[in-house]
């Protein structure tokens, strides 16, 4: 008999830059909002194995990290392990909590996630990330993220036609929600006025198209959710939260790789199908350089097992991995929100803007919240979870971005230029 996973409680440890707390302090900062929201949990008797997400031994200046979180937590001797996979490791922490779960393995498992990224100047840290791409052929010639993640939405931008106008709309939107985010980076920073257009245009350039306020802030910070079994969930909350849905998926290592990658072809005939005549129609013409075929893989395990076919109908809000403002917008098109090539329509109709159809990025996601990598995509997660059950108005001390009778959001996260990702639908009810 399969087993139903639910979410019971979740912690964030504020994003920042600087935190000055130590990584075990913040990670504990999370672990005590999560039991002060949910004091059914018995901790740590009721913890019944652990997992650790952070990116980086580099950026922690210290191998098995995890080993002294665990013991500074009070955990001991529960197992634990650590999850790592660039961008992807967070959300692959919280998939392999469910699957832990879904097998009768355990029955409640707790998943921390943490990055500090302050200990290392901007260039160090920068340098560090881009050790996730292949540093055989990629890294030495000068590859980074920046210049990875610009050229390919400069494809796409090609071929499909959005604009920098469009990639700002992106940023203003998640900007101006994170002004209402107690736990973001930016309303930290720079508190809670609104930011438009122009002043996104006028930021500092990075890597054409993108400017500094379309890209992910370096942070400090900490998350954790907890998952556990249906009957556990009855004894701690009478709202729980339901993972209904998950999805796995890859592409090749390096962006470059793809632009005829026969792994691909075939496999989604009507996008491949939708391939403009500005440039030469390769053998597998998606998802091509200009969309991300790992996530669509994984939306769509996630959506055949959580019986989805219509998401944008189906889905109350969505919190996606943005690393740069191109990423989320071609996003919409591989999570089926839209066709290939129509998320610019999204952009400019509102459809995913706080108060549209489909909103995305209403906790500020990465460019606005934060993204100290380990931790992100749990405090989207938990953030996501107050809103199904009705805890942001709580949590953050204002009703203006706190959705009513939300009843399914989805969680997608990925590491690399998407070489992998990672998709959970949460049902609230």
């Amino acid at each position: 008999m399969a087993r139903r996973v639910a979410v019971v409680g979740g912690g964030i440890s504020r994003f920042d830059l600087p935190r000055y707390e130590l990584q075990e302090e913040m990670c504990a900062e999370a672990i005590h909002e999560m039991l002060m929201d949910t004091p059914g949990i018995d901790y740590p008797r009721d913890v019944d194995a652990v997992i650790y997400s952070y990116f980086s031994d580099h950026l922690e200046e210290q191998l098995c990290f995890h080993w002294i979180i665990h013991d500074y937590l009070g955990l001991l001797p529960k197992p634990a392990y650590r999850v790592e996979s660039g961008g992807a490791t967070p959300v692959d922490a919280i998939i392999n909590a469910f699957m832990f779960i879904k097998s009768g393995i355990f029955n409640n498992v707790l998943v921390v996630g943490f990055e500090k990224m302050s200990e290392l100047d901007t260039p160090k840290v920068n340098e560090f990330i881009a050790a996730a791409s292949d540093t055989d052929f990629d890294f030495p010639v000068g590859g980074y993220y920046s210049g990875y993640y610009a050229a390919l939405e400069v494809r796409h931008m090609f071929l499909y036609g959005e604009t920098v106008e469009d990639l700002a709309s992106i940023a203003v939107k998640n900007h101006n929600n994170a002004t209402f985010n107690p736990y973001s980076q930016w309303r930290s920073q720079h508190g809670t006025s609104y930011i438009g257009v122009d002043e996104v245009l006028d930021s500092r350039l990075i890597a054409w198209p993108y400017r500094l306020l379309n890209c992910a802030m370096i942070s400090d910070g900490a998350a954790c959710i907890m998952l556990t079994n249906e009957e556990n969930a009855k004894k701690y909350t009478d709202a729980p939260v339901w993972i209904t849905g998950v999805g796995l998926g890859t592409d090749t290592m390096r962006p470059g790789d793809r632009v005829d990658n026969p792994m691909y072809k075939g496999l989604y005939l009507k996008d491949e199908s939708i391939y403009p005549d500005v440039a030469t129609k390769p053998a597998a013409p998606y998802p091509e350089m200009a969309n991300f075929g790992s996530i669509r893989v994984s939306g769509d395990a996630a959506y055949k097992m959580a019986g989805i076919d219509n998401p944008l109908k189906q889905l109350d809000l969505a919190e996606l991995f943005n690393p740069y403002d191109g990423v989320e917008l071609v996003e919409y098109e591989d999570l089926r929100f839209c066709k290939r090539g129509e998320g610019k329509n999204l952009v400019r109709e509102g459809v995913t803007e706080w108060g549209g159809e489909l909103p995305c990025q209403v906790s500020g996601a990465h460019t606005a919240a934060g993204h100290p990598v380990g931790a992100t995509s749990i405090a989207q997660a938990v953030q996501i979870y107050w809103q199904l059950t009705g805890l942001t108005a709580k949590k953050w001390g204002t009703k203006a971005r706190a959705l009513s009778d939300a009843k399914r959001g989805l969680l997608q996260g990925h590491g690399g230029t998407g070489c992998q990702s990672g998709v959970i639908i949460f049902e609230g009810g």
